[in-house]
């Protein structure tokens, strides 16, 4: 039976560490460089105080991994509760101010008479180079947002014609304007010269895009003031996203080498609409381990595609969306749900049927995520793979 509850707040070059026992008597307060000698003394001096203790963290990666990983190395119970979980709570604590001491104070008095907080466990190595190749991508995703958005401001400052015709999502405009940027630059060299000179660079419906880029020139023949200039960053920003796509690219192609790996590779990809990168991330974000869920349904709830009810007085059914989510594991239902209307039949007529009913085109998107989840739910837990029998099963 256990007997301690050590809270540990993390923060990035110390972590402050309390120890309560069954009464909530405080029996520890020390605050410990994030560093592997002074955790390991910290270890040390906890299990001398009783062997049986279960820790408790409100981060669950990032600066706390050091600290998780020696706990669990060593056997360690391990629990976590969500920093906005240990906010809320502190208010029921006497004491107005926020301390490092008072925040681990709460999240050792949570771990100890809470019984439904979410248990650490060893991570998969491969899921965790999913999980970092994975938040990469994004981090490149977002990169490239930033700059197209930078590069379609600076080209409507000079240029808005060329801007309204160009698809800076494709290849091809960008090499364009990684060499023109201006009217006049576009007028000098004609159509058949930039058509055979996109031509050369293997650039995709090269005729159509000089075509557009020279009636776009024609239709301004002003100059505005910082046009030259403009038309320098215009050229660095085409490079840049340039860059970028083909990092995306490379990465894409490791992340679905590493994610063929795994052992649930085949099981998750045979699901209509997951592919290499959305069942990477489906793995990323639950470890590929269903049992830390329990079931389909806290699975559906972390994956925020479960509705939960907020019913007050006189008024029931009010439901909404959960506000405690995984939004990257709602992006992998969410999007293989659309994919899957295009791709599966049953997935189809699913979606059609509730927009039958009177529900808005999200509402039936998730309607669909959730009943997916609880297919590829029965895929894990058997070790099967998809096939229509259980597309009909889900969407009866």
């Amino acid at each position: 039976m256990v007997r301690i509850w050590a809270g540990t707040d993390i923060g990035k070059t110390h972590h402050h560490c309390v120890v309560l026992d069954a009464e909530g008597k405080r029996l520890l307060s020390r605050r410990v460089l994030n560093d592997e000698p002074e955790l390991l003394a910290l270890l040390a001096d906890v299990l001398a105080t009783d062997e049986d203790v279960v820790w408790a963290v409100d981060v669950a990666d990032g600066m706390a991994t050091l600290l998780i990983n020696i706990l669990l190395n060593h056997g360690q119970r391990l629990v976590y509760i969500p920093g906005l979980a240990v906010n809320r709570a502190s208010a029921g604590y006497r004491g107005m101010g926020k301390t490092d001491a008072k925040d681990a104070t709460v999240i050792a008095d949570q771990a100890r008479m809470r019984r439904d907080l979410t248990i650490l466990r060893p991570d998969d190595e491969r899921a965790v180079e999913l999980r970092i190749l994975t938040d990469r991508r994004a981090d490149l995703n977002a990169d490239r947002t930033r700059r197209i958005n930078r590069l379609r401001g600076q080209l409507t400052s000079i240029f808005p014609a060329l801007e309204r015709a160009l698809d800076l999502g494709n290849v091809g405009p960008l090499v364009l304007l990684a060499s023109y940027q201006t009217p006049a630059a576009l007028r000098r060299t004609g159509r058949s010269r930039l058509e055979t000179w996109l031509r050369n660079r293997k650039v995709r419906g090269a005729e159509a895009l000089a075509e557009a880029a020279l009636e776009a020139a024609e239709r301004q023949h002003t100059a505005v003031p910082g046009e030259k200039i403009t038309a320098q960053v215009i050229h660095t920003l085409a490079k840049e996203v340039t860059d970028l796509n083909e990092q995306i690219t490379e990465i894409d192609k490791l992340i679905a080498a590493r994610f063929r790996e795994h052992e649930l590779a085949e099981v998750i990809s045979s699901m209509p609409g997951i592919g290499p990168i959305l069942g990477a991330e489906f793995l990323a974000a639950t470890n590929g381990d269903m049992s830390r869920f329990g079931s389909s349904d806290r699975l559906a709830s972390f994956a925020g595609v479960a509705p939960v009810p907020r019913d007050s007085g006189n008024i029931s059914g009010n439901l909404h969306r959960p506000r405690r989510y995984h939004r990257g594991l709602q992006r992998v239902f969410y999007t293989s749900a659309m994919i899957s209307i295009r791709k599966c039949d049953e997935s189809r007529r699913f979606y059609e049927r509730k927009r039958a009913e009177g529900k808005r085109h999200t509402q039936a998107v998730l309607a669909l995520a959730r009943r997916r989840v609880n297919v590829l739910w029965a895929l894990i837990r058997d070790g099967r793979c998809f096939h229509r029998e259980l597309a009909v099963t889900a969407a009866a």
